[in-house]
């Protein structure tokens, strides 16, 4: 399996040290940068064209992502989990997270999944309950496309993946989301997580 080439963000020069020190010499893993992830960003992940982006998410507001690179975001404080996930972060970790948890998210958002920390994930859908859902409640083509959702693709692409058309994903959306009781794609995937509906 070929190593995963990722690129530390910090705006601390510690937390990014803290970070390589933690991640250097981890199994599967190639640390090909370190950043602040300010000026010049665009142009520092041209020069290390990283696979995964690693982000101590600190304390500020969420800041501009890449497109095309996933993130696994190391938070702070579980508020900030919300606002990750609406900035496109699909993979969602506390800051004190040990080396093996944040190797298995780097490898799992390299693969196109979404991964939570379960007690961020009840930060993103408190009310989400395992036993809210029956595993039945949903057909295969639902459970299909939400796979997808949990692996980000807006809908065209997943009309595109399934070979179906964009109003039929629609309605399988409002079926998944009215059959779990959610108002949001977000909150669809969270509790089918939580209920061992899809695996991440």
């Amino acid at each position: 399996m070929a190593e995963i080439n990722i690129l530390i963000v910090a705006d601390n020069p510690l937390a990014r040290m803290g970070l390589v020190t933690l991640l250097s010499g981890q199994a599967g893993l190639r640390i090909a940068g370190q950043t602040s992830g300010g000026a010049g960003f665009a142009e520092e992940l041209d020069l290390y064209r990283p696979d995964v982006l690693v982000w101590d998410w600190g304390w500020g507001s969420a800041p501009e992502l890449p497109l095309n690179c996933p993130v696994v975001a190391l938070l702070r404080d579980n508020t900030q989990a919300t606002d990750a996930w609406s900035a496109g972060v699909r993979g969602l970790l506390p800051g004190a997270a040990e080396a093996e948890s944040i190797v298995a998210a780097v490898q799992a958002v390299a693969q196109g999944l979404a991964v939570f920390d379960p007690e961020l994930a009840s930060t993103l859908l408190p009310t989400a309950s395992p036993a809210d859902v029956p595993l039945e409640a949903l057909t295969v083509r639902e459970m299909e496309v939400l796979q997808l959702l949990a692996e980000g693709l807006p809908n065209k692409l997943i009309a595109a993946r399934l070979g179906i058309t964009d109003h039929t994903v629609k309605f399988h959306v409002n079926a998944i989301m009215g059959k779990l009781g959610v108002q949001s794609r977000t909150e669809a995937v969270v509790r089918a997580t939580r209920s061992g509906l899809i695996i991440l």
